[in-house]
């Protein structure tokens, strides 16, 4: 018996022999050892993933053509908690299905109780709201049904034909939590959160056959959908919008509509973020399309998350947010460093 199993029980909840059992099936123990304690809660919360978290916020920031400020920074704490809460709740729902398809996982392994990841999710889903509420009415409006979609996606429409949708609805809604919060408007946001509501979407399609794989149809819709979008965010009337004609009104001339400050400037980053985001979903698609196995559909279902960063990034720089792009970009490589300790999905 190796040091882990002798502190945390059997990996993937397998038998063991032991006295209090009179010599037959020993039930999974938890960790006991604080840095298994750890890694068991590191594995749970999908913790890497929170690197595709900040970016909702900022991008939705972005798109009103403000400035991050103090509320911006609250609505990303809050987007931080509601992710969370969903990935605690997600296996405390599932714990029945990944006992047979995911054994290792926190909970059917028996490293975590189901207790405490259903508590974990209760006050993540507290925390969320408060933080939201602590930057404004505008926002705790946004973050109310956000919570609802998360907490109605992972108990109930996760495994219908609506879950990709309320996936997607889930991530539009977060990046309009950054709006909200910023400047208390929410439909400059609106393009943008479709965009990468679109995107969710097409990843959590991608996710559903990632245990016992499937059809090669998801993977590439999942490729045309990046392919379209790569064009919606790189495209000039996009990323550098053409000069309005000039217009005389009682003798003055001027431009109809003043464009955002930066828009020109950071079309080039436009262009070679978008770009990036492309080439981080496309040979794992290419490779799920030709063998839909778990695998390679576990790892496109990875790179597709992971592309939500550069996604991110590109909105913010398509609408002038510079500095808020080149800080999202920043978030990739640290995301995929921490990505090969503790899976993403």
């Amino acid at each position: 018996m190796t040091l882990r199993e002798s502190l945390c029980g059997w990996p993937g909840g397998a038998p063991g022999i032991g006295p209090e059992t009179g010599g037959g099936a020993q039930a999974p123990r938890p960790c006991t050892d604080r840095s298994h304690r750890n890694r068991a809660w590191a594995e749970l919360l999908r913790l890497p993933a929170l690197f595709s978290v900040p970016g909702d916020a900022l991008a939705g920031t972005a798109a009103t053509g403000s400035a991050p400020n103090s509320r911006t920074v609250l609505a990303v704490a809050s987007s931080l908690c509601l992710y969370e809460a969903g990935m605690a709740l997600n296996d405390w729902a599932d714990r029945d299905v990944d006992a047979v398809e995911r054994p290792h996982r926190p909970l059917p392994s028996g490293r975590i109780r189901p207790a405490a990841a259903l508590t974990a999710a209760c006050a993540l889903t507290g925390a969320g709201l408060a933080l939201a509420a602590r930057a404004g009415r505008p926002a705790l409006a946004v973050a109310a049904p956000l919570a609802a979609t998360v907490w109605a996606y992972d108990l109930g429409l996760k495994h219908t034909p609506a879950g990709p949708v309320a996936m997607g609805a889930a991530r539009g809604l977060d990046l309009l939590l950054g709006a909200a919060a910023t400047t208390g408007r929410t439909r400059e946001a609106l393009p943008s959160a479709a965009l990468l509501g679109t995107h969710t979407l097409a990843v959590t399609t991608v996710s559903r056959q990632e245990a016992q794989g499937g059809s090669p149809l998801p993977p590439l819709a999942a490729l045309a959908t990046t392919a379209l979008l790569t064009r919606l965010l790189t495209r000039p009337s996009a990323a550098q919008p053409r000069r309005p004609r000039q217009a005389t009104v009682t003798g003055m001339t001027g431009p109809r509509a003043a464009r955002r400050p930066g828009q020109d400037r950071a079309a080039p980053l436009a262009t070679a973020l978008g770009a990036a985001y492309a080439t981080t979903t496309a040979r794992p698609y290419v490779h799920a399309t030709l063998n839909p196995s778990p695998p390679l559909t576990q790892h496109a279902v990875g790179a597709g998350i992971r592309a939500t960063i550069p996604l991110q990034a590109t909105l913010c720089a398509r609408s002038g947010g510079t500095v808020s792009a080149l800080l999202i970009a920043v978030l990739a490589p640290l995301g995929a460093r921490f990505g090969k300790r503790v899976s993403v999905t």
